[in-house]
């Protein structure tokens, strides 16, 4: 959605530092594309602090002119004489900058949605950007201002009821979100002059604070009466899917080639691999073909409560141990030294059923105040082959040892992290130790299978989520029947999955991410052209981004100027 041109106009007028701070750069013969990267990174973080009012229409044109200034200074680099380390970060720049125009686009069509059931808005921001600016304040007209658009908060319920009544659910609750954002901005605004400007607090104190209320009381109305959510339910997943043309976009920003449906084979392929494998880990368990009796007996192995700490240090130095022996890896002694862990609460729980990771790894486990049904399931979920198959993908040589390197190495390349290469590189180690032989029994392979195959189903549950196909429920159902989750554990998993914390494709970056990982492990290592420790070392000294762009590094694949993702990396697929 573009703005009229007198409000380009008007904004040209009211940032003109800026625009000239982003001036195109000279096409130098030395591109030095790392510093580019940052003084991007910097300064667009500075207009983001700056245009930080909620839903405002003058920031989002702030930012596209940025952007689209960004892009015409990036083409005037001579990019044939750029090394292929510049031509990586050139084309990863490029992506970047189309990614957030895009981006700006999928905003602007969601405002309109808010403005629909709250027309009021852009005449509110009208009074508080100005104030944002720095510009002088009449208290008198801000006053009267606040007074006019309190009847128009009061009046939009009794207008808007039948439609908004008909809207999506998803929209109703983002649009009461959106509110509650518009009237923290408000209080931070008269926050900042009430007390210090007598005339301001005496004139617009009193009709701000009716103001506040009524946007508390429309937001309330949409969440409540609206969308049927009670007040401080944290347990109801709405979502808010996004559809497959902007899904679409998103995998051709993050480097797949692959659209949503043919993700959702890829899905179903991986599956297929799994369930075969749990029956006969289920086999050599003396349980026939039954993967579902063979999961019940390992949720019953755990350790008793208060043990569960002592468990995931073993596990953490039995991995570290393991990787090293193999010659699979770089482990600085550093590293292995400075993971910490702690304990998730109950309130984390809820959204975190298992771990999270990195140079802390926190951990879920029943706690004494939680009821007794959430107590096992907890229990269960979190059993002893389960936690062999999870805290290497979250320490050594997991998200620890990749968040130390990257901290170290290409740190201008965190512009362009990608879940894909975070997320799978945790991953494709439980795909490379389970071909290597790290399991040592059919309990610890039904632990690895049961988080595999419970990867493969974050593609099937989050893809049909978004492409509108199913609804959270029938998410959780499907890690109940298909991966043998604990019912609260796969609401948790669902309700982490649509809470807002996540991107549309964070949840299947795991397995997508690992099999692109497989498959340049088998261009590079398994051919011979690298030994596997130079591989895994060269991934983490590269930097975080799409994985594509990894191979383009390590295998000197030709880019172009214009290079668009092309690398179908699945070979059922190609």
């Amino acid at each position: 959605m573009r703005l009229p041109s007198i409000t380009l106009a008007l904004l040209s007028l009211l940032a003109p530092a800026p625009a000239r701070a982003s001036a195109p750069l000279q096409a130098a013969t030395t591109a030095k594309l790392p510093e580019r990267v940052t003084r991007f990174v910097e300064d667009r973080d500075a207009l983001r602090r700056y245009w930080s009012m909620p839903l405002s229409e003058l920031g989002s044109a702030r930012m596209r002119a940025f952007f689209e200034s960004e892009l015409a200074s990036l083409s005037t680099l001579d990019f044939e004489a750029l090394s292929q380390e510049d031509r990586v970060d050139y084309v990863l720049l490029r992506t970047e900058l189309e990614n957030e125009l895009a981006l700006l686009e999928q905003r602007a069509a969601r405002r309109a949605q808010t403005l629909a059931l709250a027309p009021y808005l852009p005449r509110l921001l009208a009074v508080l950007e100005p104030g944002q600016r720095l510009e002088s304040i009449d208290a008198e007209k801000v006053a009267a201002e606040f007074d006019a658009l309190l009847a128009e908060v009061e009046s939009a319920k009794k207008d808007l009821a039948a439609a908004a009544r008909q809207e999506k659910r998803s929209v109703v609750v983002r649009a009461s979100r959106d509110l509650e954002s518009l009237r923290a901005a408000l209080d931070r605004w008269v926050g900042e002059r009430d007390g210090y400007d007598p005339l301001f607090g005496w004139w617009v104190k009193q009709p701000a604070d009716k103001l506040r209320d009524a946007l508390d009381g429309h937001a309330r109305w949409l969440r409540n009466e609206i969308a049927g959510l009670a007040n401080g339910d944290s347990e109801t997943i709405v979502g808010d899917p996004i559809g497959r043309e902007a899904l679409s976009a998103e995998l051709r920003g993050a480097l797949i080639p692959y659209t949503p449906e043919e993700l959702l084979q890829i899905a179903d392929f991986e599956l297929a691999w799994c369930e075969a494998e749990l029956a006969k880990a289920a086999a050599d368990m003396g349980l026939g073909d039954d993967w579902r009796a063979a999961l019940e007996r390992v949720k019953q192995d755990h350790v008793a409560p208060g043990e569960q700490p002592a468990l995931i240090r073993e596990l953490a130095e039995e991995a570290t141990r393991w990787v090293e022996e193999q010659g699979l890896v770089t482990v600085p002694a550093l590293a292995k030294e400075t993971w910490r862990m702690e304990m998730m609460t109950p309130e984390r729980q809820l959204v975190n059923p298992f771990f999270t990771g990195g140079e802390v790894i926190s951990v879920s486990f029943p706690t004494d105040g939680m009821d007794h049904g959430k107590k096992s399931m907890s229990l269960r979920g979190n059993n002893r082959h389960f936690s062999r198959a999870t805290v290497h993908h979250e320490l050594i040589p997991g998200h620890h040892l990749q968040q130390f390197m990257t901290s170290r190495h290409a740190t201008h390349r965190a512009a362009f992290a990608s879940p894909f290469w975070t997320e799978g590189w945790a991953l494709w180690w439980e795909l490379l130790m389970w071909e290597r032989g790290f399991q040592k029994s059919p309990e610890n392979r039904m632990g690895m299978l049961f988080w595999r195959t419970h990867r493969c189903a974050r593609i099937r549950f989050s893809l049909s989520f978004h492409l509108g196909l199913w609804t959270p429920e029938q998410c959780i159902d499907f890690l109940v029947e298909r991966v043998g989750h604990e019912r609260e554990n796969a609401a948790g998993e669902v309700r982490r999955s649509f809470n807002g914390s996540y991107g549309p494709l964070y949840q299947i970056a795991y397995m997508i991410g690992a099999l692109q990982l497989r498959e340049l492990h088998r261009e590079l290592v398994i051919s011979g052209r690298m030994d596997a420790r130079a591989f895994h070392d060269a991934i983490l000294q590269g930097g975080n981004m799409p994985i594509e762009m990894v191979r383009a590094r390590l295998a000197a694949t030709p880019l172009e100027r214009d290079f668009r993702t092309r690398w179908r990396f699945y070979e059922r697929l190609r």
